[in-house]
């Protein structure tokens, strides 16, 4: 399958070849065209502004501003004027006036990032801006007319919100006329390699030098859990690419950066906390480049694993890794369940009491 992107104005992307990643491309383009209210979902690190950016910018209001505003500083007095503007003279230090967030983005797109963190106090205020299309600036008294674009995002459950009594339900159902949902990495993980080239080839264009993924270091990538999401990874990325002292960036490296984040926790399929470096099964790089690791093994002719007693131990660590869910071993494993059971019952793997 060809990977499918959208490109905004700052040079960001969209891109990936999962169902999940193709089905959000498939939203955007979807509702981009329409004035539609639309309310991003999902997890933190999973891209949530950029997709609020690709909808602007396959817009009719491209052209225009792109207003994102944090909601979760949102506090104090002047949280009101931050949105909605304010005259001069209205307070202190209001020695001039200012059009606010919503008058900023006239005729463009304002996206309303943590939405679930606004206090109920300007939340009122909102819900009758969006259903009247008009603010108006603190100290006056006189409505004027804006024309934009709302977007909003947040990693929480709004409905569980609106039950505890932190969000207004009838802002909810104003905000959601269309909702997006981001899903996380470890539920796309086909899409890393194409991430991960994408974000080197960032960091090349912003002045460093190039680097590549050796295939033991995308194999790590891919089994990893990433809680932080697409964000990690970028993260991961660029660090990772400042310790490579040469072209290819090794699994070594990745590894090395990865250890303190797996402290207290089991999130990659198949290294435990016992093995040793030296012991990960890593491929050995295109155009004979192989990963440093590869010359950490010890084996004689004498010693070297057969292949049997490789696939058994592969088995019983990713069984123990998940529980001993057999679906989800045979997901991590590339197998179908099926294949799976057969597998366990050739070499006698038992329940995970025996183990």
């Amino acid at each position: 399958m060809t990977t499918t992107s959208f490109a905004n104005q700052a040079g960001l992307r969209c891109v990936g070849v999962s169902d999940a990643a193709q089905a959000l491309l498939r939203s955007i383009s979807r509702v981009a065209p329409f004035q539609s209210t639309v309310l991003v979902t999902g997890p933190s690190g999973t891209g949530k502004e950029l997709v609020a950016r690709q909808i602007h910018d396959c817009s009719p209001r491209a052209a225009q501003l792109f207003v994102p505003v944090d909601c979760a500083t949102m506090t104090g007095e002047l949280m009101t004027s931050q949105l909605f503007g304010h005259v001069k003279g209205a307070f202190t230090s209001a020695d001039q006036g200012s059009l606010g967030c919503f008058r900023a983005a006239h005729q463009g797109t304002i996206f309303l990032d943590e939405i679930g963190e606004l206090p109920l106090c300007l939340q009122s205020k909102l819900l009758r801006v969006i259903q009247e299309r008009a603010v108006i600036p603190v100290g006056s008294h006189q409505p004027l007319p804006v024309d934009v674009r709302v977007v909003a995002a947040t990693n929480r459950d709004l409905r569980k919100e609106v039950l505890a009594g932190r969000f207004r339900e009838d802002l909810f159902y104003r905000l959601s006329v269309v909702t997006i949902q981001t899903i996380p990495l470890r539920d796309r993980r086909e899409d890393i390699p194409i991430l991960a080239s994408y974000f080197l080839s960032e960091l090349e264009d912003q002045g460093h030098p190039r680097h590549e993924l050796t295939p033991g270091a995308k194999e790590l990538l891919e089994l990893y859990d990433w809680p932080g999401n697409v964000r990690e990874l970028k993260n991961l990325l660029e660090q990772a690419a400042l310790e490579a002292d040469e072209y290819w960036i090794t699994s070594e490296i990745v590894l090395r950066i990865l250890s303190p984040l797996m402290q207290g926790s089991c999130q990659l399929a198949w290294p435990t906390a016992e093995t040793s470096l030296g012991s990960l099964p890593t491929p050995e790089h295109h155009d004979g480049v192989s990963d440093s690791t590869n010359s950490r093994f010890t084996y004689t002719d004498e010693n070297w694993p057969k292949l049997e007693e490789q696939e058994r131990r592969l088995i019983v660590q990713t069984l123990e890794h998940t529980y001993y869910n057999k679906s989800a071993a045979a997901r991590l494993l590339a197998i179908s369940r099926q294949t799976l059971l057969r597998k366990i019952a050739k070499h006698g793997i038992g329940s995970a009491q025996q183990h």
